[in-house]
């Protein structure tokens, strides 16, 4: 397991659809091992693979109640419930806004050895899923925003050291600030 530089907001694979994993074995086994690492080491709940430069349809999760992963992910909202919520993202530091979300979802997938991964999940878990998920669509948790936040959020990041410098890649900072 390697602690992975994490990718920033104008880096072109967080807008990038990832592929469908195809191939299971070590080198797949090594990135979820890499992506749970970095994840933990910035104290985020959850992470997808183009955050750390892979376009493939991969994401990891710990949310302290529910830990694990899931490769080619799907998933469909359960009801019609929704939940406004805080959500903040690795991939663009010093950002966080209140985003809505299904309230409960159901999530289909496979794991590392392609066997079938199948669950239900609620509060922050549902909140996680649909956000890495949409991470593989290509899609940041600020295109969710209400037009007014997402005016201040990219005022936010436009005012930003790291976006002022041109830094799309960063060392995994072990300080938190995850969603």
């Amino acid at each position: 397991m390697t602690i992975q530089p994490v990718r920033l907001f104008g880096d072109p694979i967080l807008r990038s659809r990832a592929d469908a994993v195809t191939e299971f074995g070590p080198d797949l086994a090594t990135l979820v091992a890499d992506l749970t690492e970095t994840m933990h080491d910035d104290g985020g709940v959850g992470m997808a693979a183009p955050q750390i430069g892979v376009g493939l349809r991969v994401f990891v999760y710990d949310t302290g109640d529910a830990a694990g992963h899931v490769v080619n992910p799907e998933w469909s909202a359960i009801g019609a419930d929704e939940q406004v919520g805080p959500e903040g993202c690795l991939s663009i530091p010093g950002v966080r806004y209140d985003v809505r979300r299904a309230s409960r979802v159901r999530v289909t997938g496979v794991d590392v050895t392609g066997a079938p991964v199948e669950f239900e999940a609620d509060g922050l878990l549902a909140r996680c899923v649909q956000h890495e998920h949409d991470h593989l669509d290509g899609v940041l948790f600020i295109n969710r925003l209400e037009p007014a936040d997402r005016k201040d959020a990219m005022r936010t990041i436009r005012e930003s050291d790291w976006f002022r410098g041109g830094i799309t890649v960063r060392e995994s900072s072990g300080v938190g600030g995850g969603r």
